[in-house]
């Protein structure tokens, strides 16, 4: 599994946009996102799909959520919004 590139991200880009709008978070790079100092998102790639990596406790490690179908990404932005409150 590798870090998604530009053009895996594409087909995710509404997501992004919904995930950009979140004002605790900050993209450092492309699809890499911190919650003050700590990583808090990022995204994989692989055959089975698009993959997100998101720390859903401070403190805690990551937790990785498919995110290739709308139903998963609906399922994805729950857990943040979550995390984020």
């Amino acid at each position: 599994m590798r870090h998604a590139r530009a053009e895996d991200l594409v087909v995710i880009e509404p997501l992004l946009a919904e995930i950009r709008r979140h004002q605790d978070l900050i993209e450092r790079s492309p699809s890499t996102f911190y919650k003050k100092s700590q990583a808090f998102l990022h995204f994989h790639e692989d055959p089975a799909g698009l993959f997100a990596d998101v720390r859903l406790a401070p403190g805690d490690a990551f937790t990785r959520m498919r995110v290739s179908t709308k139903a998963e990404q609906r399922a994805f932005m729950t857990a943040v919004r979550r995390a984020l409150s």
